[in-house]
Parts: C-alpha cells; structure tokens; sequence
C-alpha cells in the first residue's frame, strides 16, 4: 500500500534530521516535509475511497447473508408447518382407518348373526315342513296298513 510506504519514509525523514542538543526537538528539512504530505494528501483520497468500496462491500455480503439466514430460516418454517401437518393428517387417517375398521368388524358380527339366525329360521321351518311331511306319511301309511286288513 503506497499510504504506508509514504508514512515510513516520513517516520525516516524525523529520524534522520539533526536534533536539538538537550532536547527532544528534531530539525526538519521544510520542503522534504511539505513534499511528503502533499504525497499523502494524493495518496489519502484514492485509500479512503478503496475503504469505502471495502465497507461497502462488505455491508453488501452481511445483508446478502442476512437475506439468505431469513430465506432459510422461512424455508425450514413452511417445511416445519408442513410436516405438522402431514403428520396431523396421518394421524386423522389412522383413526379414521380404526373407525371404519371398527364399524366393519360390527357390521360383519351383525351379519354372521344375521347368517345364522335366518339359517337357524329356514332349518327351522324345513325341519316343520318335514315334520308335517313326516306325519302325512306315517299318517299315509296308517291308511294302508288299515285297507289291509
């Protein structure tokens, strides 16, 4: 960076100049000083802006990855929400899968029921028609055992 190399020729500058006997004082060539600040002056302008870009720059990372944190943060949110509620939905189906199960299995109790008492009811008057069936013979062969004899 030019800044610096011109600063450490001015520090060269303050050390190489004749000192003031019992002092602390230093002796400096006016018009080596004057050249060296109007260099930093030139210099200065063209670093300051440089910083700027940086710091602009930078703040345009930051917000970016700000910008980016938020999408995220909102992406993992809707996919929170919606597994939420495909697991909400999964567990109405499930107890809508038992309910049907449930009312399936009474109904199919309901219906071997039903099965056997009308089986029960149709053996029932079979076994009455048979019994009536039955005594027409016996009574039929009653009347030829009496023309018999």
């Amino acid at each position: 960076m030019e800044l610096l190399s011109v600063i450490n020729e001015l520090e060269e500058l303050v050390e190489s100049s004749s000192r003031v006997p019992l002092t602390r004082k230093v002796l400096i060539d006016e018009e080596k000083i004057l050249d060296i600040l109007d260099r930093i002056r030139t210099i200065l302008p063209d670093d300051v802006r440089k910083a700027k870009w940086v710091v602009q720059e930078r703040e345009k990372v930051i917000e970016e990855a700000r910008k980016e944190a938020e999408r995220i943060i909102e992406e993992a949110r809707r996919e929170a929400e919606k597994r939420a509620e495909e697991n909400e939905v999964v567990r109405q189906a499930k107890e809508m899968a038992e309910q049907i199960l449930g009312k399936a299995e009474q109904v199919a109790r309901e219906m071997k029921l039903g099965a056997r008492e009308y089986a029960d009811e149709i053996l029932a008057r079979l076994e009455e028609r048979l019994n009536r069936i039955t005594k027409e013979i016996q009574q039929g062969r009653a009347e030829l055992k009496g023309m018999n004899k």
